[in-house]
């Protein structure tokens, strides 16, 4: 047997840990941390081992399926995606352009190759009935960026490894690895920061493993987090401690803002969030005097009822305390395949939201609508309703809220077609599914996170193995299909020929083209963040605008919030070993304990008579669970939390596990949502608990 070594970066999550497979040509033999990676430095997770599980999976579709008579058949690819485009054009044909809906889920940002040739296909298709799972946990992000810099791609990143003091607002990232912030081995880097003589502060409604690593945390309840962020702002005003350092000339707004944060006193904030007024000051003034700090609010803060308002507040009292654009603050990447310049919107004046959905007037950002609609839009008659579904590794079946409606809704469509590797509770509705690839069969650059990441680095490898079958990957497959609808002859250029011509028009070209970043065997240092704020801003006048009268208009919407008398709040839980639902298909990331539990703080437990690992029934207007208690301090009172993955329930595992039952989105309501920017309220839904 001979062994080859192959360096890549894991496309599991946003982490890009870099890895060391040792494999004999056909299978693997071990997946590693690479210890040189200049970004992950040693770091991997158990997803990263279980790289080799997805690509032998037994349950994983390997052929084109048909469904004839209710059980799916094998086809060949000619068939099928003749098939996929005649039926598409059919149904166009009788309702209209918008009569096709296209989902796409999270593992198509993992893929360059289909971001590279998804919006070939959807400009095919011509429908404005684009949905995605950033709909359902980031929008906010976005938003901002959009409102405030001028691009939704143009994202503050915390500079972590030179900040001496953090807060952080509804994140895990120990968890995590920071999402919307590429950081891996998080605990890692806490440890260093604190070792410097540094701060972490978390504020969260749950003790997180973050909060436990960090050593100081603050409970706060659901939903109130952007009191907190304005009490804080309001302060900064207050002690005449606004230092806007070298961006001072290019920020409008800041009287708006100190106007608009008037009503939200430390005392207000305090009967909201739950936490003491004299804390809330204290923080502000620890952020507002600490050398180098950094705010960073994630998804208890973005997936909630004030998503927007979490983010627009984190931006603006980064920039009022002098920690934007500024090392050890919140920085901006220079990558090497620069995503921001490539769909620059320099001197483009646009108008957001660019659209309102068609039933209930939700905001559409980035081209798409939000998915919390979806079922509403497939459910409605009326011109441009959903009468076909396209699919691309997605499940929102599982993994959007009030999944069951969207299933409903499903049934009663002419036609769905899914790329996706299994049957799952999406994928079984549909009429036609195209096997897609897995990571180790396909060539890997992080066009995304490399934008997001705490450290400027390049990485790219080619396929270690070909799909099954013979089959195409999972880019061609995209590619061909939009040749079938658009009448072309051939495919475009491969993902590496568009890599190569991306990497050129690049900040770093005269170091980092393909071959070098092939020769180097793993990830190519570019170095730390820098200050470049002021040539990258993307607004209309040039202009970093701290008050957008969008945010503003929202305040007395939240003035209005009061906290709901529900028994329970229900939040979300990261956990290491779950990503997406098909994660949930690898043995060794499910066995062990059950992880898929209801949290519950004792005091509640005992008033409840719940014992701990007892089965408890969770009741919210959108449906009803059953699963097993959690008895534990780490969660404040009131507050109940259930994992955010999601078990897959139609494959090999389903029937061994209970990490498989149980859907956090039977519970999710789709008709909370965050109206600026129509992202999903998972967090902060009011839900009651018995014992069963």
């Amino acid at each position: 047997m001979t062994l080859h070594t192959h360096h890549r970066t894991c496309n599991i999550c946003e982490a890009m840990c870099g890895l060391v497979i040792a494999h004999d040509g056909r299978d693997v033999i071990s997946v590693k941390p690479d210890p040189d990676d200049p970004l992950s430095r040693g770091h991997i997770c158990p997803k990263a081992v279980a790289l080799q599980d997805f690509r032998t999976d037994p349950d994983r579709i390997t052929a084109p399926l048909l469904k004839v008579n209710g059980e799916f058949r094998a086809i060949g690819w000619d068939e099928a995606l003749d098939l996929a485009a005649e039926r598409l054009r059919a149904v166009q044909a009788a309702h209209g352009t918008d009569a096709v809906g296209v989902y796409l889920g999270n593992p198509n940002a993992h893929k360059f190759g289909n971001l590279l040739n998804l919006p070939g296909l959807v400009k095919a298709l011509g429908t404005s009935n684009r949905y995605s799972s950033a709909t359902a946990d980031q929008i906010p992000h976005h938003v901002a960026s959009i409102h405030m810099l001028g691009h939704p791609m143009l994202m503050p990143i915390p500079d972590i490894d030179r900040t001496d003091f953090m807060v952080i607002v509804g994140g895990n990232p120990l968890v995590s690895n920071g999402s919307m912030m590429t950081a891996p081995g998080f605990g890692r880097r806490i440890d260093e920061l604190k070792a410097r003589g540094g701060r972490v502060v978390v504020i969260d409604p749950r003790r997180t493993e973050t909060a436990e690593r960090a050593g100081e945390h603050l409970f706060i309840r659901p939903e109130t987090d952007a009191f907190l962020l304005l009490a804080m702002i309001r302060q900064v005003f207050e002690d005449d401690a606004v230092t806007l350092r070298h961006l001072a000339p290019l920020v409008d707004g800041v009287e708006a803002l100190r106007e608009a944060v008037r009503p939200f006193t430390p005392e207000l904030a305090a009967s909201r969030t739950g936490i003491s007024a004299e804390a809330i000051v204290a923080l502000a003034r620890d952020l507002a005097q600490a050398d180098r700090a950094v705010v960073y609010s994630r998804m208890g803060a973005s997936t909630q009822s004030f998503g927007s308002l979490c983010l627009w507040a984190t931006y603006a009292l980064n920039i009022l305390t002098g920690n934007f654009d500024r090392e050890g603050g919140a920085m901006f990447t220079t990558p090497a395949l620069d995503y921001v310049g490539m769909t620059s919107r320099k001197g483009k004046t646009r108008s957001y939201p660019e659209k309102r959905s068609r039933v209930s007037g939700q905001p559409l950002y980035n081209g798409e609508f939000p998915v919390s609609v979806m079922a509403e839009e497939m459910e409605t008659p009326g011109p441009g309703q959903i009468r076909a579904l396209v699919t691309v590794a997605g499940n929102p079946v599982l993994t959007a809220p009030n999944g069951r409606r969207i299933e409903r809704a499903l049934e009663g469509l002419d036609f769905i077609m899914s790329i996706d590797i299994h049957v799952n509770d999406t994928t079984r509705h549909a009429d036609l599914i195209l096997p897609g690839t897995v990571a180790l069969e396909e060539s890997v650059y992080d066009m995304v996170f490399h934008g997001f990441a705490v450290r400027n680095t390049a990485a790219y490898a080619r396929p270690i193995f070909d799909p099954p079958n013979g089959n195409p990957q999972e880019w061609e497959v995209i590619a061909r299909l939009t040749a079938r609808l658009t009448g072309a002859n051939r495919i475009g250029p491969s993902p590496e020929e568009m890599l190569a011509g991306l990497l050129a028009a690049g900040p770093h070209a005269d170091k980092v083209t393909v071959e070098r970043l092939l020769e180097a065997g793993g990830a190519v240092d570019l170095g730390p963040l820098v200050p470049n704020l002021a040539e990258r801003l993307e607004t209309p006048d040039g202009r970093l605008h701290v008050a957008p009268q969008v945010f503003l208009d929202d305040l007395p919407r939240l003035l209005a919030f009061r906290p709901s008398d529900a028994p329970f709040i229900m939040i979300g839980r990261r956990q290491v070993r779950s990503h997406n639902s098909w994660t949930q298909n690898s043995t060794r990331l499910v066995k062990g304990r059950n992880r898929c539990t209801v949290q519950i703080n004792p005091a509640d437990a005992a008033r409840l008579g719940v014992s701990d690992d007892a089965p408890v029934r969770v009741r919210s207007r959108a449906g009803s669970v059953t699963m097993p208690a959690e008895i534990t301090d780490a969660m404040a009172p009131g507050v109940v939390s259930i994992p955010q993955g999601w078990g897959q329930r139609h494959g090999r595992l389903s029937a061994a596990t209970q990490n498989a039952t149980v859907s956090i989105n039977d519970l999710t309501d789709d008709a909370r949502i965050d109206p600026v920017s129509g992202n999903a309220a998972f967090n902060g839904v009011p839900v009651e608990i018995a014992p069963v």
